[in-house]
């Protein structure tokens, strides 16, 4: 999958991203959803950033900040709410507002890859794995075209994708 990507320029995983967050946004559960967890993207992973400034005045938008071994979700409020945390990833600072879980009505997740069965493979560190089990909401799978694969591996506590965009479909 390494040497897909590099035939990728970053112009056109930007052009690409963009193509998959409007098919993000023209979906029935985005359009419905008004608090909306997902992820500030690193490179490799499909650019979330745009829909982010977006869409944060209009919807509730949490994202994950590293706590141990899980993710918070926090009430993202502008670029001045973030601060580089574990790995690099843009986070939401500590003093940012939690959302009760109940309130999330949809959940944008990363993968590594994805297969037609809607299965994710992740970077192998388990906090999506472990957020997932304790959210009962529609997931969403958003992954580059080459990061589709027929078939991944799979573990028992991985949690299925209700739906996985790329920029050529929707499965």
């Amino acid at each position: 999958m390494a040497s897909l990507k590099r035939s990728y320029t970053k112009t056109t995983l930007q052009d690409l991203s963009a193509k998959i967050m409007e098919r993000l946004e023209e979906t029935d559960l985005f359009r419905q959803a008004s608090c909306i967890a997902l992820y500030h993207a690193i490179s490799g992973e499909v650019q979330t950033a745009g829909l982010i400034e977006k869409w944060y005045r209009e919807k509730k938008l949490l994202l994950p900040l590293i706590k141990g071994n899980d993710l918070q979700l926090l009430l993202y409020s502008g670029k001045e709410s973030l601060k580089a945390g574990a790995f690099g990833i843009l986070e939401p600072t500590e003093d940012c507002m939690a959302v009760p879980e109940n309130e999330i009505d949809l959940i944008i997740v990363p993968g590594v890859a994805f297969d037609r069965q809607r299965n994710r493979l992740g970077r192998g560190k388990g906090f999506y794995d472990r957020l997932l089990s304790t959210l009962n909401v529609p997931k969403i799978g958003i992954s580059y075209d080459f990061q589709l694969k027929d078939q991944i591996p799979v573990e028992p506590f991985d949690r299925k994708m209700d739906l996985i965009i790329t920029e050529k479909e929707i499965i």
